[in-house]
């Protein structure tokens, strides 16, 4: 749910490259990977850059692209180890007072990281910022300023109950607030995508980092949940853009990347609600996840054989 920030203090216009560690995960984003630093590279004092095991080109266009940048570290891991895991390895290295995790696929607004890191300081007790998610079509992409999925929202959303929500808009207000209108400064939500996440390196020694029994989705959820149980701020930064071409690093793997993010809403789920909500909703959410995973698994097995039937026949 969003509300106004209370608490703003002297906001500071600052000067020079912001003391921010950028850390990109990538796993076979291709070309992306490089224009997304292109969009970066000004934006930070250093660019850690965390490889999952590419299989692509991506590192090699990423090297050609940049050879002599020292402000860019490539660490390389042997095994894909997972999204969290691979942004606790970046944190290890990062020496910024900022910590900044952007996706490979995102292209950041000129000023952006400095929208970001002036929204952070403006504001007491933020822990975290994220900025406006846009599509390529630069409509508002939704995740960048969000609700925590709750047992309730998400039973709503498994069973398609949020076609109901022209009939009692105050139930349902608060599941597509992407589609509310944009504020005009920056808001404290419940949640934000991980994305693009800002976390200040206090905040961080006080939460922790990422928890990486999630392999791929819901890890940014848990974040912003330890946040605000610690008493931290998440705020939404509206003028700080970022084009997010999504799913591109997970693009050749649709069965893969549902299994593990529908098995991250169950982690999710009974790490934060198990003992707030009766055992037999938990046992609906979860069977309304798993039916979920199976119906889009379905979708992704009968799209690939019709796609090749196609193919033989052409």
């Amino acid at each position: 749910m969003e509300k106004q920030v209370s608490g703003r203090i002297v906001e500071s216009d600052g000067m020079g490259v912001p003391p921010v560690s950028l850390i990109i995960v990538n796993h076979d984003a291709g070309p992306m990977l490089a224009d997304c630093i292109a969009s970066s590279l000004d934006q930070a004092e250093e660019i850690i850059v965390v490889d999952n095991a590419s299989s692509d080109n991506s590192l090699a266009l990423l090297e050609a692209r940049f050879p002599a940048e020292s402000h860019i570290h490539l660490i390389r891991n042997r095994t894909n180890l997972g999204f969290a895991a691979a942004c606790n390895i970046g944190l290890e290295r990062a020496r910024g007072d900022y910590l900044m995790f952007l996706n490979p696929d995102c292209l950041l607004e000129l000023g952006c990281v400095a929208r970001l890191v002036s929204a952070h300081k403006s504001y007491t007790d933020t822990g975290m910022v994220g900025g406006l998610l846009l599509n390529p079509s630069g409509t508002e992409q939704g995740g960048g300023r969000r609700a925590v999925p709750t047992p309730w929202r998400s039973f709503v959303r498994a069973f398609g109950l949020y076609s109901l929500s022209h009939r009692w808009p105050r139930l349902f207000f608060d599941f597509h607030l992407h589609e509310q209108p944009l504020p005009e400064q920056p808001i404290e939500v419940e949640a934000i995508s991980g994305a693009c996440m800002l976390v200040s390196r206090n905040a961080l020694e006080d939460v922790g980092p990422l928890d990486a029994g999630y392999f791929l989705h819901c890890e940014d959820l848990d974040w912003c949940m330890r946040f605000r149980r610690k008493g931290w701020k998440i705020l939404f930064v509206p003028d700080a853009k970022i084009i997010h071409y999504r799913g591109v690093c997970g693009l050749g793997k649709p069965i893969f990347v549902a299994w593990h993010k529908h098995r991250g809403m169950i982690r999710f789920y009974r790490k934060f609600f198990k003992h707030q909500y009766p055992g037999v909703l938990m046992w609906l959410v979860g069977l309304g996840v798993w039916l979920r995973f199976g119906a889009t698994a379905l979708y992704h097995l009968l799209h690939s054989a019709s796609c090749k039937v196609g193919k033989r026949r052409g």
